[in-house]
């Protein structure tokens, strides 16, 4: 079992809010002894979207790839403006590449979703999400993590004990769900 950890957000800095969830992520699938990748958007090079080019960029091959390799994703986003950034829905759309394969976009990839708002929105980059996902023929699971940033961390700048708990049980889910679809042969 394979997972990917998608760093939706143009941050390079480890303690910014999806540096330290990568990182939660990382720490847990590691414990749980699941290997992963992390894809983080702000060290991807992913150019934006551009059907008429006649070579599919570098960047974009390894991202495909990457995402195709993977059994399991993680999907953290910010929530800007309503939405999930346009820099990761434009990643997304690069998926497109992958089109004429036998097993085309993210088809089969479950997904576990995970968004952080100031306020109580976060539910709406959830949502977005979701609708992507399921575009691209994945399994969004049906427990996801709306998070408000104010609550995230405690005094130390780590995830806090009641989303800890609430990241545990996506992971939880994620691994164990694609656990016995394997067992299963459904996939």
């Amino acid at each position: 079992m394979k997972a990917i950890i998608f760093n939706g957000a143009l941050e390079r800095r480890p303690q910014s809010t999806s540096g330290i969830l990568s990182k939660y992520f990382a720490d847990q699938l590691e414990m749980l002894g699941v290997s992963y990748e992390m894809f983080a958007l702000a060290d991807s090079g992913i150019p934006l979207y551009d059907i008429s080019l006649t070579k599919v960029p570098l960047a974009v091959e390894r991202m495909a790839q990457l995402f195709l390799d993977a059994d399991i994703h993680f999907w953290l986003a910010p929530m800007y403006h309503g939405s999930i950034p346009g820099v990761m829905k434009n990643c997304l759309d690069w998926l497109e590449v992958t089109a004429d394969q036998k097993q085309p976009y993210l088809t089969d990839k479950t997904v576990g979703l995970v968004c952080w708002a100031d306020g109580l929105q976060a539910m709406q980059g959830i949502n977005a999400m979701d609708a992507i996902a399921k575009s691209l023929r994945a399994w969004p699971l049906p427990y996801s993590v709306p998070m408000i940033r104010t609550s995230l961390f405690d005094n130390e700048n780590n995830v806090s004990p009641m989303y800890a708990d609430k990241l545990d049980k996506l992971i939880n889910i994620a691994t164990t769900n694609r656990i016995e679809k394997i067992i299963n042969h459904t996939i």
